[in-house]
């Protein structure tokens, strides 16, 4: 499968698309159990619904995580390891007729198109209804492997780790995911969270730069307070933080009043209906 969507699928970052509309999907069920089932949605322990992005220049991994219902190991096995078999046919038959491949989420097999850009995916997932959680591992060779996992922090949800291929990593640069989220995935009902970096600047001496080395020998001199300031000599330096940033805090323009809408903002919006009918005419 991965050597089918690897092959025709010529607009890789829709992956991103994919794999947070499935997130939002796991949410939405999520959010209508905590309703009709509450007791066992573990809404004490996980009371938010969202969707956090996490790129790894370390690692060279992306990572999209949800706090939605979650998969136990029997639906990990049913629905990653099947998901693309009952899509298939039809797929490729829109494939042969032309149809656009950005449309591959309608065919169920959206989630196989994390392999567009990574060599391995591995997924770790524990059920609302369940206290076990399990790690699913595949490197898109048809099969995969799916183990108990017992350093899973979170009290239900899943979390799709991407380890990228050499000649994607653009897929980490906080510009280019937050153009692809604000591109397909501003309008998702919940928060979308991504991990971007803070650069400050941050005013030190330098007793605060280097420990204080101790010297034999050393002459002790006696200065007042003020001239003991005075002597220190300060720089700034550059502090790197890590925090979480919401992407899509816009409102979709039919929930907006029409005053607050500008020109381009209408325009975008009728040029994605546009391309949207088009892509449905295509598989049609």
């Amino acid at each position: 499968m991965s050597l089918i969507i690897n092959t025709f699928y010529s607009n890789k970052e829709v992956f991103l698309r994919e794999l947070i509309s499935n997130a939002s999907d796991a949410l939405d069920k999520i959010r209508y159990k905590s309703i009709t089932d509450p007791e066992t949605c573990k809404m004490d322990k996980e009371p938010n619904f969202r969707i956090r992005v996490i790129p790894d220049r370390t690692n060279n991994t992306l990572t999209i995580e949800d706090t939605g219902i979650g998969m136990s190991k029997q639906e990990m096995i049913n629905n990653l390891g099947t998901i693309a078999r009952s899509g298939t046919k039809a797929f490729m038959e829109a494939l042969q007729s032309g149809a656009d491949i950005s449309m591959i989420g309608q065919f169920g097999v959206g989630f196989y198109s994390a392999y567009l850009v990574a060599d391995k995916v591995v997924v770790t997932s524990r059920s609302c209804e369940s206290e076990e959680a399990n790690r699913w591992e595949s490197s898109a060779g048809g099969t995969f492997t799916v183990t108990p996992e017992d350093n899973f922090d979170m009290p239900r949800g899943t979390r799709i780790c991407l380890q990228l291929k050499p000649d994607n990593l653009e897929f980490i640069e906080e510009k280019k995911v937050k153009e692809i989220i604000k591109k397909h995935s501003e309008f998702i009902n919940f928060e979308i969270q991504l991990m971007v970096e803070k650069t400050t600047e941050k005013e030190i001496t330098d007793d605060e730069e280097e420990p204080e080395k101790k010297e034999e020998n050393a002459e002790v001199e006696i200065k007042d307070e003020k001239e003991e300031k005075t002597d220190k000599k300060k720089k700034k330096v550059k502090e790197v933080t890590s925090e979480y940033e919401v992407q899509n805090k816009s409102k979709p323009i039919w929930m907006r009043k029409p005053e607050t809408v500008t020109k381009e903002e209408y325009a975008a919006f009728y040029k994605s209906l546009s391309n949207d009918w088009e892509d449905h005419l295509a598989v049609k």
